[in-house]
């Protein structure tokens, strides 16, 4: 089986030895990803856009996503999220789980892992 690993220079990338995606199987496995900014929202669009262009250097996209995983440290913030995820999603919503946890800083507001199957 062959495996393709996808880096996308994250910070937390070199630092704890991981890679964004890893395309194997038949999947791809995007790593838990958090995004920039002040507030939940513009944290989530700024993952998604990472999680966006990992899929698509492995060759999907938000379409092909069967599995979603959502961490957030506060469940009260989740909901003004979802216009976005709705959006990346559309007509092909995958299965989600939404965890309330803490995350590596407090400062991020939202986390997110995706599984997609390759076209």
């Amino acid at each position: 089986m062959t495996i393709k690993r996808i880096s996308s220079g994250g910070e937390y990338e070199a630092k704890a030895g991981y890679c964004r995606a890893v395309v194997a199987g038949g999947f791809v496995h995007v790593a838990g990803t958090v995004g920039q900014g002040d507030d939940v929202v513009t944290q989530c669009r700024s993952a998604l856009e990472t999680i966006g262009k990992a899929l698509s250097e492995a060759g999907a996209g938000f379409s092909d996503v069967v599995r979603v995983v959502y961490y957030l440290p506060d469940r009260e913030e989740f909901e003004v999220c979802w216009p976005q995820l709705r959006a990346a999603f559309g007509d092909n919503p995958p299965a989600a789980t939404m965890l309330e946890c803490g995350l590596i800083d407090p400062k991020y507001r939202i986390e997110i892992e995706v599984t997609a199957l390759l076209p």
